[in-house]
C-alpha cells in the first residue's frame, strides 16, 4: 500500500505534502504524531516506515486551537484508543485489499472515528463527545481487538467485554444494529481468515487442522462443521476443487508450459 483514498480520510505509507485543509496523524515507531502545514512531520535522516492518516480539519468536532496543542507531540499508541487506532492503521493495507468503494468508505469512517476518539482522549474531552460518537469509537476498538486476536481460542464475547471494561449485556446491545452478534462476528471472521489460508498456494501443504488451530478453532471437527455451514463445502473439498480448477484451466496450463526445445 502506498496511498488509499478512504472517502472521508486518506492513508499513505509515507508523509505527503501537507494539505492546509488537513491534519496528518502519522504512526511512527509505535507512537502517533499529529502534524499540519505549519508543523510538518520531520522523520530525520533515516525515516522509518510510517503510515499517515490525513484528516480533514472540518471533520473533527474540536476547535482548531485545541487540536493545535497536540501538534508535533507523540501520542502513545500502547493503550486505549491510541492503541486501537495504531493497530487499525498498521493493518489497513491488508484490510483494504480487494475492497470495493463502499467498503473503503466504511474503513475511512472507522479510521476517522478512532482518530476522533484518540484525540478526544488526549485532550481529556472524551466524555464531551456525543454518546453516539463514543459508542461508535468503542465499537471500532472492539472490531480492531477482535481482528487482531482471532487466533486466540479464548476470544469469546465474555473476554471481549472484560477487555473493554463493559458488561456482557452492553456488548450485546452494541451489536444489536449489526447483521450478526458478537459470537457470530468472531466466528465469521475466523472462517473467512481460514478460507483465505486454504486458498493460498504457499499454504497448500499445511494441514487443515493446523489452519483451524491458527484461527482459534478448538478442534478440526468444530471447524469443518462451521465451515460447511458457512460455505456449503468442507475445507478439504474447497482445496480439491481449487486444485482441479487450476489443472483444468487451459490458460493456467499455457502459463506454466515449458517451451519446446529449439
Amino acid at each position: 500500500m502506498d496511498y488509499l483514498d478512504l472517502g472521508p480520510v486518506r492513508v499513505s505509507t509515507t508523509p505527503r505534502t501537507p494539505d492546509p485543509e488537513r491534519y496528518q496523524l502519522a504512526l511512527v515507531t509505535g507512537d502517533l504524531v499529529l502534524s499540519d502545514t505549519a508543523h510538518p512531520y520531520e522523520p530525520g535522516a533515516t525515516p522509518p516506515r510510517t503510515v499517515v492518516l490525513q484528516l480533514p480539519r472540518t471533520a473533527l468536532p474540536f476547535r482548531p486551537e485545541r487540536v493545535d496543542r497536540l501538534l508535533a507531540q507523540r501520542i502513545p499508541a500502547t493503550r486505549g484508543t491510541g492503541a486501537a487506532l495504531a493497530q487499525f492503521l498498521g493493518s489497513i493495507g491488508a484490510h483494504a485489499h480487494g475492497c470495493g468503494e463502499r467498503e473503503l468508505a466504511r474503513l475511512g469512517s472507522a479510521a476517522l472515528g478512532l482518530a476522533t476518539a484518540c484525540l478526544a482522549e488526549r485532550l481529556d474531552v472524551y466524555d464531551d463527545l456525543p454518546a453516539e460518537a463514543r459508542e461508535e469509537a468503542l465499537l471500532r476498538q472492539i472490531d480492531t481487538y477482535i481482528e487482531h486476536n482471532l487466533g486466540d481460542p479464548e476470544l469469546t464475547p465474555g473476554a471481549v467485554a472484560a477487555r473493554h471494561h463493559i458488561s456482557l449485556r452492553r456488548l450485546h446491545l452494541l451489536f444489536e444494529g449489526r447483521p450478526a452478534g458478537v459470537a457470530a462476528t468472531i466466528r465469521g471472521h475466523r472462517l473467512a481468515a481460514a478460507r483465505a489460508d486454504l486458498l493460498r498456494p504457499d499454504l497448500r501443504g499445511r494441514p487443515v487442522h493446523s489452519i483451524a488451530s491458527r484461527w482459534g478453532f478448538s478442534s478440526t471437527a468444530v471447524f469443518t462443521r462451521a465451515f460447511r455451514r458457512a460455505y456449503g463445502t468442507s475445507p478439504t473439498e474447497l482445496r480439491r476443487k481449487r486444485v482441479a480448477r487450476k489443472v483444468n484451466d487451459p490458460c493456467a496450463q499455457r502459463t506454466y508450459r515449458r517451451p519446446a526445445p529449439a
